[in-house]
């Protein structure tokens, strides 16, 4: 792991604060408490995980008690979550479409709390007549990494809509920005990747891309994609600690969705190679109201792990629902 940067809020209100109440979950706490050293991993390039840097810059994770202390981890899941099963942080945020395959194969790791849905789609060239996941069939789709989300959850959407995602289609490999160059080249026809970089291609390339999917169409609308893990020494040993995370991320993650503008200023010290405007416009595209936690955030573990199996990905064998019992904790609870 390489700790780039640790940023502490300076934002501090003299006495005790309440902490403002989100969905019912929020417990006010004081400022004075004593605060509880926290060791959070997250990828600083990913503009979707906004709410860690407001749970930072604005004061969330103090008020909830914690000392926390970033890392930007730029490594694979698998190596994500060893670093979590090893104590070398103590919590992570992550997509869970990368997330259950790395968990099934048993890391000490418990899902404890999530941010928000969205932030990966399929985009098709106009070009090449892809408008709708039927034109997909006999395509070529390329992909940043051939294990990614965009793989894994479109793999799903076209097995769910009679295309397989093995036979029909074809899964081509490019770096993230070349993808648009590749459907220039006629090498591949559609584009299933994450924001920022889907949008920044559109942008660029105007007209010429149609948005096919994401993953908030139809019944994933109101899904989860992004969700926070913890190690499980930390579950077992600490719940107050974890329950204070996924407490702080949650008002953070609401605080992004009311204040889209004011958050995207804040992310931008992160990326600058993305304009506040454009920052703003992708915000406003997820869901940072839907935040599941406690039971909700399990079923809809159990409802991934199930698609996932469909598919291949899990294990025919796995259980979904002893899968999603197993891997899945409410530190509110």
């Amino acid at each position: 792991m390489n700790p780039n940067f640790s940023r502490r809020s300076l934002l501090r209100a003299g006495g005790a604060a309440a902490v403002v109440a989100s969905g019912g979950l929020i417990a006010s706490q004081a400022f004075s408490q004593q605060s509880r050293k926290l060791t959070f991993a997250w990828n600083a390039t990913a503009f979707c995980l906004s709410p860690v840097v407001v749970a930072q810059e604005r004061g969330y994770f103090e008020r909830n008690g914690l000392q926390v202390d970033l890392v930007n981890y730029t490594g694979s899941t698998d190596q994500l979550l060893e670093s979590l099963a090893t104590a070398k942080a103590d919590a992570a945020v992550g997509m869970i479409h990368r997330w259950l395959k790395p968990l099934e194969s048993g890391f000490d790791v418990k899902i404890v709390g999530s941010s928000h849905g969205g932030c990966v789609r399929l985009v098709g060239a106009k070009s090449a007549g892809v408008t709708d996941l039927a034109s997909l069939k006999g395509k070529t789709i390329g992909v940043s990494d051939i294990a990614s989300p965009g793989k894994n959850f479109f793999s799903i959407l076209l097995a769910k809509n009679g295309i397989d995602a093995e036979k029909d289609v074809v899964w081509r490999q490019y770096p993230a920005d070349l993808l648009d160059i590749a459907v220039k080249k006629g090498e591949i026809q559609a584009i299933a990747d994450g924001d920022p970089n889907i949008y920044l291609i559109e942008k660029r390339n105007q007209g010429a891309f149609v948005e096919v999917a994401s993953n908030l169409s139809g019944e994933y609308k109101d899904k989860v994609c992004c969700i926070v893990g913890a190690r499980g020494e930390l579950v077992r040993k600490d719940k107050a600690t974890v329950a204070s995370l996924v407490r702080a991320i949650v008002q953070a993650s609401d605080y992004v969705a009311e204040n889209p503008n004011e958050s995207a200023k804040l992310f931008a010290r992160y990326s600058p190679k993305v304009a506040v405007e454009d920052l703003r416009a992708l915000l406003g595209t997820l869901t940072h109201k839907h935040h599941p936690v406690g039971r909700n955030l399990r079923d809809e573990v159990e409802f991934y792990a199930r698609d996932f199996r469909g598919v291949g990905v899990l294990k025919k064998t796995t259980d979904p629902v002893r899968f999603a019992e197993h891997v899945s904790f409410d530190p509110l609870a």
